[in-house]
């Protein structure tokens, strides 16, 4: 789908054709849009056609007069989703005369706040501040999103509290995959924004300057964030894994107290339970031989009791 944008009024409005002036938007766009935008921008074809590639890394490019530059930037998998996790899926920002494209393979919420807020403010025209706003609003998402995994994190936690279950262990584990992608994204995003602040071929002035840095700032502070939430879920994750097998224990160590207690009476009155002659038995005896085996046989319970006991108050088991 491709949206075009010209500045008219002292605000964008969507139009059908190009002009000097405008900002092209492409989300998913078709191979009929792709040769219409080519044919008038005039800007290599690799510009438009990498970003569509939901692996290429974020990078700074430069050919002739035209500039393009590659970030990932957040996207949600499913806003229905109880969990929400989220992904990170290539935008490029294509810099040619007077007029700026952006290039994604899906649509992105950074386009759609960034059109929201900046409608009035910002003329194509002026195209590095117009992109680098673009990139701002980026950073901005991603420290939303961080902020809302946050607390969908904390929830979970409070849930395991009261009972570990492993439908939460697993939705825990999604949300460490999803800062493992906002880690990773936000590293190479902040490379290609330091390149780009001291590429030669942009001729920026001290306010266009202003503006790069301050949306590398928003993708530090975000990177810092998400470095942060991954290394504290990681530990969580971490704790619980230790809990259910100290758990684990917990519940062999019971079990063998029981299997002791029930293997000495079994001991005891299975000698008894043999078809010989044994000693203490005899015709008329039989029943007092019976309860002093039964005697035998808690009294051995209770002294390996009293010495599991005493043990375990010393944590010798």
């Amino acid at each position: 789908m491709m949206t075009i944008y010209r500045w008219e009024n002292g605000g964008l409005k969507e139009v059908t054709d190009f002009g000097e002036s405008c900002w092209i938007n492409l989300v998913e766009p078709t191979t009929t849009e792709l040769e219409r935008v080519l044919t008038f921008s005039q800007v290599p074809r690799d510009f438009l056609t990498d970003p569509l590639d939901t692996d290429e890394r974020p990078r700074f490019d430069y050919d002739d007069d035209a500039s393009m530059l590659i970030i990932h930037v957040p996207c949600p998998v499913d806003e229905d989703d109880s969990v929400v996790p989220y992904r990170t899926v290539p935008l490029g920002i294509i810099l040619f005369g007077k007029s700026v494209i952006t290039v994604c393979s899906v649509r992105t919420p950074v386009t759609t706040a960034f059109l929201d807020q900046i409608r009035r403010v910002c003329p194509p025209r002026d195209q590095y501040r117009f992109a680098f706003r673009l990139l701002w609003h980026g950073g901005v998402l991603f420290l939303r999103y961080i902020h809302d995994i946050h607390q969908r994190t904390n929830a979970l936690e409070e849930e395991l509290h009261e009972s570990i279950s492993n439908d939460v262990l697993l939705r825990l584990l999604t949300i460490e995959k999803t800062f493992v992608y906002f880690t990773t994204s936000l590293k190479a995003d902040t490379i290609a924004l330091a390149r780009a602040n001291t590429a030669r071929q942009l001729a920026l002035t001290e306010d266009d300057r202003d503006q790069l840095e301050d949306a590398l700032v928003e993708f530090q502070q975000a990177l810092e964030t998400a470095t942060i939430h991954a290394n504290i879920l990681n530990g969580t994750l971490d704790t619980f894994a230790s809990l259910i097998n100290n758990n684990l224990n917990n519940v062999m160590k019971y079990l063998t107290v029981v299997t002791i207690f029930l293997a000495v009476p079994t001991l005891v009155t299975s000698a008894y339970g043999m078809n010989i002659k044994l000693p203490f038995v005899s015709g008329e005896g039989t029943l007092s031989v019976f309860w002093g085996i039964v005697a035998i046989s808690a009294v051995a319970a209770g002294i390996i009791g009293l010495v599991l006991f005493i043990l375990s108050k010393k944590r010798k088991f």
